[in-house]
C-alpha cells in the first residue's frame, strides 16, 4: 500500500508541472521487458504521457546492438529511444547510432545539485543518461545452509568449506572482476591488474580452483530455480531476481553482498528517429529525481541520482535491498569503457578457457 501511494504521489507531482509544448505524438521505447519495463511504464511512461500530451509506444528489445544498427543504418529508425547497456552506451556513441545527450539540460536533483554531481559517477555518458542500477551478486537458500551459510565472495570460492556446485553466468563480465578481487586484489585496483596479461592469466588461475564444480547459466531466468532446486549450493544472480523470488514466491534466499559489482541501465536516442524533440525531453523528464525514486518503489533498482535516495521511505519494503544502500563488504561499479573496449578479446580468452 506504501508502494501505490508513494508512486500516486510522485505522479500527480510530475502531472502537476507545467505542460510542455511538444505536439501530440508517438514516441516508441525500446527496453527489456516484464516486470522491469512495467516499473518503467508506472513511474515513468504514465506520468510523461500525462504531462506532455505524448502517446509512448513500448516495445521489447534483446540483448546487443545489432537491431539498433539496422535500423539507423538503413535509415527506417523504428525507435524513438532504446534502454541500453553501458557497453552498448560506449560503442553505439562511437559509431554514430545515438544522438548527443547535454548533461547541462537535464533537470537539477530535488536538492538543488546541478545533474553532473547528482548523478553518480559514469551515469551520465555522451549519449546515454542512466536511470538504474542493478547488482550482481552471490545468493544461496537459508533452507539450505542456515545461519552458517557464506559471507564473503571469497566463500564463493571456497569449496571444502562450502562444497557443492556453483552457479555462474557464463560471460567474463564480473565473473573476471570477481576472480581477481578473491584472490586478494582490492577493487580500486582491479581493472589495472585486468589490463595486463598476467592479471588476465591470474583471474583465469583462481576460476581454475573451482572450474569442476561450476554449473553455467545463460539467462537470468535460470540462474534462481539452480538455487530453489539445489542443483547449486550457491549462485551468482542479478540482485532483482532473489528480491522477486523472496517476495512474490515466498524463498528465503540471502544475498552476499560483499563483492557485489553494479551496472546501470540508460536510455539513449536513437539517430535519425522522427521525434528527436520529443525523445530528449522524454529522457529530461523521466531522469528526475522524482522519477527515479518512482522507479525505485516499483522495482528494486537503485536509482541513478543522489538526490532520489532520500525521495524513498526509509521503511520501504525495496529500500534494504537497493544496491546503493548500506552493504557489508566490498563493491565496485563494472567499467564499461574497459569493456568496450577489451570484450572481444576476453570474450575470446573467456571461451578458449571454458574448452579446456
Amino acid at each position: 500500500m506504501k508502494s501505490i501511494v508513494f508512486l500516486a504521489a510522485i505522479s500527480a507531482a510530475l502531472v502537476a508541472a507545467p505542460i510542455s509544448t511538444l505536439a501530440q505524438q508517438n514516441l516508441t521505447v525500446a527496453s527489456w521487458g516484464g516486470a522491469y519495463t512495467k516499473a518503467l511504464s508506472d513511474s515513468m511512461y504514465k506520468p510523461f504521457e500525462a504531462k506532455n500530451n505524448v502517446t509512448i509506444m513500448s516495445v521489447d528489445r534483446g540483448w546487443g546492438l545489432g537491431e539498433i544498427a539496422t535500423q539507423v543504418k538503413s535509415g527506417n529508425v523504428k525507435w524513438d529511444v532504446a534502454d541500453i547497456t553501458p557497453g552498448e552506451a560506449v560503442k553505439g556513441c562511437e559509431e554514430g547510432l545515438f544522438e548527443k545527450i547535454d548533461a547541462a539540460k537535464l533537470p537539477a536533483g530535488v536538492d538543488g545539485s546541478i545533474a553532473v554531481r547528482d548523478f553518480t559517477t559514469g551515469m551520465i555518458q555522451g549519449c546515454a543518461v542512466a536511470t538504474t542500477t542493478y547488482a550482481n551478486v552471490i545468493a544461496y537458500d537459508r533452507a539450505r545452509l542456515g545461519v552458517n551459510g557464506p559471507k564473503t565472495l571469497e566463500d564463493f570460492f571456497d569449496t571444502k568449506k562450502f562444497p557443492g556446485k556453483r552457479g555462474l553466468y557464463k560471460s567474463p563480465v564480473s565473473v573476471l572482476e570477481w576472480a581477481l578481487m578473491a584472490d586478494g586484489v582490492a577493487t580500486a585496483d582491479i581493472y589495472r591488474v585486468l589490463s595486463t596479461p598476467e592479471g588476465v592469466d591470474r583471474a583465469f588461475r583462481k576460476l581454475d580452483t573451482i572450474k569442476k564444480d561450476v554449473v553455467w547459466w545463460t539467462a537470468g531466468a535460470q540462474s534462481v530455480p539452480l538455487i530453489a532446486t539445489g542443483d547449486v549450493v550457491m549462485s551468482h544472480v542479478w540482485h532483482g531476481r532473489v528480491v522477486d523470488a523472496n517476495f512474490k514466491d515466498k524463498k528465503d534466499f540471502a544475498v552476499i553482498w560483499d563483492g557485489h559489482t553494479t551496472l546501470p541501465n540508460m536510455f539513449a536516442i536513437l539517430k535519425g528517429s522522427k521525434n528527436t524533440e520529443a525523445a530528449q525531453e522524454f529522457v529530461r523528464q523521466v531522469t528526475g529525481s522524482q522519477a527515479l525514486a518512482a522507479m525505485a518503489t516499483s522495482i528494486p533498482y537503485a536509482p541513478a541520482r543522489r538526490s532520489s535516495m532520500a525521495l524513498i521511505p526509509n521503511d520501504h519494503p525495496n529500500k534494504p535491498w537497493l544496491p546503493s544502500s548500506p552493504h557489508a563488504g566490498r563493491s565496485m561499479p563494472i567499467n564499461s569503457q574497459f569493456w568496450a573496449e577489451n570484450s572481444d578479446d576476453l570474450n575470446k580468452k573467456f571461451q578458449i578457457w571454458l574448452a579446456k
